[in-house]
């Protein structure tokens, strides 16, 4: 599937309907912000940043797109989202001011993400942030994947196919490459073809 959105993204619209012509692949929205909904998706990620202190993030802006979300009929999936240090501040922090939690501090991370599950998210994602140095460690992984019974996402830093393989390995559902593809857009078929059984 193709995640369109981010901390920063706009014209998410525009976004959606140039990636359909380009793939079948379902188009999914992963908002950074309520002005980052349009009904033209196929799901949207409906996302609670778990490690965030700040209702601005938690809470308020679910309520504000809550009634155009709904009468949308779009797929909606609750998510729960647990930002990781990734060795860099990422573009999550810039602009929510989330402390990212240390990627040491495992019990923290598996009680967020147990948490998560516990308040009805269908989805969990590990993220380590968009150009992160270092991605979410395997065992990290492995510790959180063994509580939970949800699907399991784990983005932020991958860029080659074995960091890759190393998360699947370690119980990720689904592995998420951003920064590599936009830079280099014919990795994506590498990727694809060493992938393709777990498609």
């Amino acid at each position: 599937m193709i995640f369109v959105g981010g901390s920063t993204a706009a014209s998410t619209e525009a976004v959606v309907e140039a990636v359909r012509t380009k793939t079948k692949a379902p188009v999914v929205l992963f908002p950074g912000n309520v002005r980052q909904f349009t009904p033209k998706a196929d799901a949207l990620l409906f996302l609670t940043l778990m490690n965030s202190r700040d209702p601005l993030f938690l809470i308020e802006p679910q309520i504000a797109a809550a009634e155009a979300v709904a009468a949308s009929g779009i797929e909606t999936i609750p998510m729960g989202y647990i930002l990781l240090d990734g060795g860099r501040q990422s573009a999550v922090e810039r602009v929510t001011g989330c402390k990212a939690i240390a990627q040491d501090d495992e019990d923290e991370i598996v009680r967020t993400a147990i948490a998560a599950e516990l308040m009805g998210k269908k989805l969990v994602y590990l993220e380590a942030g968009s150009g992160a140095k270092c991605p979410v460690k395997p065992s990290i992984i492995t510790a959180v994947r063994s509580k939970l019974h949800v699907p399991l996402i784990v983005g932020g830093g991958i860029r080659t196919t074995e960091q890759m393989a190393a998360a699947f390995d370690a119980g990720a559902d689904i592995g998420v490459i951003g920064n590599l593809f936009e830079e280099n857009p014919d990795e994506t078929e590498r990727f694809i073809t060493t992938f393709k059984d777990r498609i």
